[in-house]
């Protein structure tokens, strides 16, 4: 029996680059850093960033998984991103189901979304 999602691992050649976007750009706070990975954790569920010796290069199908990441105001972080330098796909929109969604990519090409869930 599956219980639930104990975390996800997304795998670079580079890691200080995604280390410094995802703390940096991001914000996200590290629970344990390494020189071969970085790790966050909310509750239960952990993200970890790691180095792989079979990786090379940008992810060649950056649509395959996806992220999404929890904000109570996207536009807040939407903006504060773009300040940053991060390249959107799709900028704050609302969804059908009544709650907010914005995409973008990270340094290797991996397809993150922001996501505000309706209150």
């Amino acid at each position: 029996m599956i219980n639930g999602i104990a975390g996800v691992i997304i795998w670079t050649a580079n890691l200080p680059r995604l280390r410094s976007f995802y703390t940096g750009v991001l914000g996200l706070k590290p629970f344990s850093s390494h020189d071969y990975s970085v790790s966050f954790v909310w509750g239960d569920l952990r993200l970890r960033i790691a180095r792989h010796s079979s990786i090379k290069g940008e992810n060649a199908d950056p649509l395959r998984v996806m992220v999404n990441l929890d904000v109570d105001d996207i536009h807040e972080v939407y903006k504060s991103m773009l300040g940053k330098g991060t390249a959107f796909i799709r900028p704050p929109e609302m969804e059908e189901w009544g709650g907010w969604v914005s995409t973008f990519s990270d340094p290797d090409g991996n397809v993150l979304q922001l996501m505000q869930l309706p209150k």
